[in-house]
C-alpha cells in the first residue's frame, strides 16, 4: 500500500480525510479488490508516521459507508461489492492540490510543468504598438459593449488562418471567441449535454477537462490511448454518447498523433451514434517531425466542434481562444457565450486580429517552433545521457512536453516530493488518468519555459534521486 497511500501534513485538508479519500478512491477504482486485507491500524500509522487515531477514524468512516469489513481476529478487509467496476470513471473529484499542481511552484525549483510557453520570447514591444494603435482608432465602438461571438476583425483573421493552415472548413459566422479552451469546452458541454449524458474521453486526459465535463453533469466513459492516440477499436458499440472529446494533433498527455485510419473510424462512430466530436487542436502548431497534419474538422465539418487557443503560441495571459461551431449550434453557442461573460475584452481582440492579419503570428509561430525543437532535443538528450535504455520517450514529435516511461521506477507522491525537495518538480501522468494504475511509471515533462541549463540540471536531479541506494 505504500506505493499509493500518502499523507501531506502541510495540506489544510485533515489527515483523517486525506487517508479516507485515498483508500476510498482505491476501492472504487478497483486497485483494492474485494476481499483485500488492509494493514492493521498500528502498522499503517507507523508507516505513515501519524497517530494511530488518524487511521482508526479513517477506517471508521469507511466502515460506516460499507467499504470495509472487520473480521474478528482476522483483520480489516475490503467489503464485497464495494468496487465500482464499470468502465465509467468514479465521480470522486481530484483534490485541489492535484488540480493546481505546478501553479505555485517555488521559484528556486526547476519546474517541468507542461503547457507553459517561453514567456521571455513573447513580442512585447510589437504587441504594445499594435495595442496602442487599436486604442487610438477613431471609432468609439471599441469602447462600448461588444458582440458575444467576438469582434468580426478577429473572427475573419482566425477564419483565414484555420482554413489555410489547418484545413478547417468554415466561415467567420461559425466562430465564437472565448476566454480560452476551458470556456470553449464549458460552452460545448452546455450545448451538447441533454438527455444524453455519456461523454467519451481519451484516458488519460487532462484533469481540467474531466472536471469541466463532470461539473456540467457529464458521465465520463474513458477509452485508452496508446502511442497513436485514442484506441478507436475500443469505442463502445452499445453507447450513445453526447460527444467525444479528442486531441488528435498531440494527445495530452501521452503525446500520440491520431492516424487517418483512426480518424475515419472515429468519424464513422460519431455518425453512427449521432454524437458530436470536440476536436481540441492542442499543440498542432508545434509539430517537429514531419509536416503539420490536417484537422479532423476538415474531414466532417458538420459533426465536429473545433477548438483552438493562443495560450501556447503566444501567452496564457491573453485569454483568447475560439470555437468553430457547426451550423445548428451557432445561435445557441453565441447565446451561451453572452450568458457566460457577455464578450471578451475588445482591445485584445483588435490587437490579435492585426497580429494575425499582418503576418506577425505565423512568423512568431515559426520562430517558436525552432526554439521548442531545440528544447525538445535538450530533454531527450539529457534523458538518454542519464538513463540510457532505462527510459522510453513518448510523444516527442509535437508540442511543449513529452512523456518519459521508466523501466524500474514508479512515482507516488512521496517520490515526487522527494525529487522536488532536491530541486526539480516533475509531474506524474497518473494524475491525469481516469482509470488508475496504468501509468505509474511515467512522468510528464514540460520544457516550453525552461532554458537549456535548467533542463540539464533538472534531469540530473531526477537521475541522482532515482539512483539505486539513494
Amino acid at each position: 500500500m505504500e506505493t499509493w497511500i500518502s499523507i501531506d501534513k502541510k495540506l489544510p485538508l485533515p489527515m483523517i480525510r486525506q487517508l479516507y479519500s485515498r483508500i476510498r478512491e482505491a476501492i472504487l477504482s478497483g486497485r483494492l479488490q474485494s476481499g483485500s486485507r488492509l494493514p492493521s491500524s498500528r502498522d499503517l500509522a507507523k508507516n505513515l508516521q501519524v497517530s494511530r487515531n488518524v487511521v482508526l477514524e479513517a477506517y471508521d468512516l469507511l466502515y460506516a459507508e460499507g467499504f470495509l469489513d472487520a473480521r474478528r481476529g482476522a483483520g480489516t478487509y475490503v467489503a464485497e461489492g464495494a468496487a465500482f467496476t464499470c468502465n465509467r470513471a468514479s465521480t470522486e473529484p481530484p483534490s485541489v492540490e492535484e488540480v493546481t499542481m505546478g501553479y505555485d511552484c517555488p521559484g528556486d525549483i526547476i519546474n517541468f510543468r507542461a503547457g507553459t510557453p517561453n514567456l521571455s520570447l513573447f513580442p512585447k514591444k510589437l504587441w504594445l504598438r499594435l495595442q496602442r494603435e487599436a486604442l487610438l482608432l477613431p471609432s468609439e465602438e471599441m469602447l462600448a459593449y461588444g458582440h458575444p461571438e467576438g469582434r468580426r476583425e478577429l473572427r475573419e483573421a482566425i477564419c483565414e488562418y484555420v482554413v489555410t493552415q489547418r484545413e478547417v472548413i468554415c466561415h467567420p459566422e461559425q466562430i465564437v471567441i472565448t476566454a480560452g479552451t476551458t470556456q470553449a469546452i464549458g460552452i460545448a458541454c452546455h450545448l451538447l449535454l441533454g438527455e444524453r449524458r455519456d461523454v467519451i474521453l481519451e484516458d488519460p486526459i487532462t484533469r481540467d477537462i474531466q472536471l469541466i465535463v463532470k461539473s456540467h453533469g457529464g458521465v465520463l466513459y474513458p477509452v485508452a490511448v496508446d502511442n497513436e492516440g485514442m484506441q478507436t477499436a475500443h469505442l463502445p458499440a452499445a453507447l450513445s454518447p453526447a460527444f467525444i472529446y479528442v486531441t488528435p494533433s498531440h494527445q495530452f498527455p501521452i503525446g500520440g498523433t491520431l492516424p487517418i485510419q483512426r480518424r475515419i473510424e472515429l468519424l464513422n462512430y460519431a455518425e453512427r451514434t449521432g454524437a458530436y466530436l470536440i476536436e481540441d487542436d492542442y499543440d498542432s502548431e508545434f509539430r517537429f517531425d514531419g509536416p503539420p497534419l490536417s484537422s479532423l474538422h476538415g474531414l466532417h465539418p458538420e459533426r465536429v466542434v473545433y477548438i483552438g487557443t493562443f495560450s501556447k503560441t503566444l501567452c496564457p495571459a491573453i485569454r483568447i481562444g475560439y470555437m468553430v461551431l457547426p451550423a445548428p449550434l451557432i445561435s445557441l453557442g453565441r447565446n451561451r457565450k453572452w450568458q457566460s461573460d457577455l464578450h471578451n475584452e475588445v482591445t485584445s481582440q483588435l490587437t490579435l486580429a492585426r497580429f494575425i492579419g499582418e503576418g506577425y503570428y505565423l512568423r512568431h509561430v515559426g520562430k517558436m517552433r525552432k526554439h521548442y525543437l531545440q528544447r525538445r532535443n535538450d530533454v531527450v538528450g539529457a534523458l538518454s545521457e542519464k538513463f540510457g535504455a532505462g527510459v522510453e520517450v513518448l510523444g516527442s514529435a509535437t508540442g511543449l512536453h513529452l512523456v518519459a516511461g521508466f523501466q524500474d521506477h514508479h512515482f507516488p507522491a512521496s517520490v515526487l516530493e522527494g525529487i522536488a525537495s532536491a530541486g526539480a518538480r516533475f509531474y506524474p501522468v497518473e494524475t491525469h488518468a481516469i482509470r488508475f494504475g496504468r501509468h505509474t511509471d511515467k512522468l510528464l515533462i514540460g520544457y516550453g519555459n525552461l532554458s537549456r541549463e535548467a533542463i540539464a540540471a533538472g534531469i540530473a536531479v531526477l537521475a541522482e534521486y532515482l539512483k539505486p541506494g539513494t
